[in-house]
């Protein structure tokens, strides 16, 4: 049951979370940079059943520039884990969909980076749900949002009244993994920083937009 998984992740408002998804969904008036926006309890649908953990899913999108791909497509596991290779947790980061992804004339293209703390699904009213736990990043506003000598984007871990924000967004929104790299500054590396905790350690993080073509081209 959610509320089994909700004790277990230590994420107790996990069924809020699915209700003001689900809100969404029925409503036609889903926005995944929105989903989590104040919505009268009264007006959520309750949900109180089975869901089911995933340890990846498979993004397939349109990668012009990737010669490698038949007619141009391009395919990528997104893993999000606790133990990765027998060795320690694996979540990847990614670009989330918020509606107008793709265009140039917005910030970073109108994707939005998200942490995926885990996947998992679910059936409601007959309709089977793949989504995603994510944690949003947002844009470092202080520096302008983009690094000058780089180009690559700056995010920082997003928080709502001190707490992470997390939002359950569908498999769909998400297009495509995304890198991130630590802004170190000029402060030592704690030696407890790992490969992974450190999602979460840093004051900000670049967008890396060298990791591979699509990156560069959106980003």
């Amino acid at each position: 049951m959610v509320t089994n998984v909700a004790e277990y992740t230590n994420i107790p408002k996990l069924p809020n979370l699915i209700w003001r998804f689900l809100h969404y969904q029925f409503w036609n008036n889903f926005d995944a940079s929105n989903s989590d926006s104040d919505v009268s309890i009264s007006t959520l649908l309750g949900f109180n059943r089975k869901i089911y953990l995933h340890t990846s899913a498979t993004s397939v999108f349109f990668a012009p520039s990737d010669p490698s791909g038949i007619h141009s497509l391009h395919h990528e596991q997104i893993r999000s884990t606790s133990k990765w290779q027998e060795g320690p947790p694996r979540q990847d980061t990614v670009l989330v969909d918020t509606g107008n992804g793709g265009n140039m004339q917005l910030l970073m293209s109108s994707y939005v980076v998200a942490w995926v703390l885990f996947f998992f699904s679910f059936t409601y009213a007959g309709d089977k749900y793949p989504v995603a736990l994510v944690w949003w990043y947002s844009p470092f506003i202080d520096s302008g949002c983009r690094d000058r000598e780089t180009g690559m984007w700056l995010v920082e871990c997003e928080y709502r009244n001190g707490k992470p924000h997390l939002v359950v967004v569908h498999v769909e929104t998400i297009f495509c993994a995304v890198y991130l790299l630590p802004f170190f500054g000029m402060e030592p590396v704690s030696p407890d920083v790992t490969l992974d905790n450190s999602l979460d350690r840093f004051c900000m993080y670049y967008v890396n937009r060298f990791a591979d073509h699509q990156s560069f081209e959106i980003l």
